[in-house]
């Protein structure tokens, strides 16, 4: 059994046993079922930060709905230096990292298909640099280019005429949801151990195609892994170990989100259920005294503040589709555990608060998982 000392006070065996989160949160969340009369209103940095960044997004949509756009660099984990909201007020950010070197900066992100990048740039008056097309159409196949090369005569037919829309060419990265509360409970190093123990079993000597292929990713995921740590050095920070607290284990599962959206510009760049596990550290710290409630809740408003920033370089028929530049980076909060028990934590009322703090806003879509079984504070609180 592995033991770690960042995991102290936290119960269970499994999950130390093996990737195990969901094991994790079972053994250690506690349901919450009183009302909402703890919540905090945000503090001096959420605000300012938060000013700072609707001046930058009313500049935006006078620009027509895109400030800025990368032409030259190609986005990947450690494309850029580190970036801030805003320089002077970095040392307020409870938690930091941004996709691109600059607030609300569109990524170039070829690997999709370079014709849909450079079109994305070209739309709102950005070129990009020639020396990209002629890498990503002379030396490295994009996604796009490998759908097509598989397109039989007659979808291809179809596809040119607009008979069927939505194909995997405009839509082929779709929803992603990463676990990236695996970064927070483990640390990328023991990460790194499990993919490794992973490949070194994988196929036990056989050279089959499917074989080759698994191989072939789990060495990508090893690789992706370690340019995580990089990445997140840049920050000041070492990721190589688990969370010890509340304000890293929000840290590192924002990392790892920020890889994902340095790396995939899928059409549903989802968070997914992070506010269960994310209480256990709070509420570990509260009883501690290492944190108040205040502190607890600005570390939520500014994980969500990041995710309101998150912006791809979208296609004119993408925005047509889906009638807008949504990125859907989806949140889930409440629901009921297969054992019975409500999933709803103080953390789910302080992801909702941020609506109330901040504002409302379409990111990230903080989506309630309801049942009639959830306690009634909670329905009255979300029904207001």
């Amino acid at each position: 059994m592995l033991k770690k000392e960042q995991w102290n006070g936290f119960k269970g065996r499994l999950w130390k046993e093996e990737i195990n989160v969901r094991d994790f949160i079972q053994n250690n969340y506690k349901p919450y079922y009183g009302d909402e009369s703890f919540l905090a209103e945000p503090t001096d940095a959420t605000n300012k930060l938060w000013g700072k960044l609707q001046e930058l997004q009313k500049e935006e949509r006078a620009k027509g709905g895109v400030l800025d756009m990368e032409t030259h660099v190609v986005s990947g984990l450690t494309a850029y230096g580190p970036g801030y909201i805003d320089e002077d007020l970095k040392d307020l950010e409870a938690v930091v990292g941004l996709q691109t070197d600059k607030p609300l900066k569109r990524a170039f992100m070829p690997y999709g298909g370079i014709k849909m990048a450079e079109q994305a740039c070209e739309t709102y008056g950005y070129t990009p640099d020639p020396e990209l097309h002629k890498i990503f159409t002379e030396y490295h196949k994009t996604h796009n280019q490998g759908v097509f090369d598989v397109y039989t005569p007659e979808i291809r037919a179809a596809r040119r005429n607009k008979i069927i829309t939505g194909l995997p060419d405009t839509y082929g990265r779709g929803r992603i949801v990463g676990d990236y509360r695996r970064v927070a409970l483990y640390g990328i190093d023991e990460l790194i151990a499990f993919k490794e123990h992973d490949l070194s079993v994988c196929g036990s000597g056989s050279m089959k195609d499917d074989i080759i292929r698994r191989r072939e990713e789990l060495a990508e995921q090893i690789r992706a892994l370690h340019g995580m740590k990089k990445m997140a050095e840049v920050y000041g920070f070492d990721i190589s170990n688990p969370a010890k607290n509340a304000r890293e284990a929000v840290q590192w599962l924002y990392f790892g989100y920020l890889a994902a959206i340095k790396t995939q510009n899928g059409a549903a760049m989802s968070v997914g259920r992070v506010s269960t596990f994310l209480d256990i550290y709070i509420e570990r710290d509260l009883e501690a005294g290492v944190i108040t409630e205040e502190e607890a809740q600005e570390l939520i408003d500014h994980f969500v503040m990041k995710c309101r920033m998150v912006k791809f370089a979208r296609i004119p028929s993408y925005n047509q589709l889906f009638s807008g530049d949504p990125v859907w980076a989806t949140l889930e909060v409440a629901g009921i555990g297969s054992d019975g028990r409500p999933m709803v934590t103080k953390n789910d009322y302080r992801f909702l608060h941020t609506l109330e703090n901040m504002g409302p806003s379409p990111e990230p879509n903080l989506t309630v998982l309801y049942s009639s079984r959830l306690p009634e504070n909670f329905k009255k609180y979300t029904s207001k």
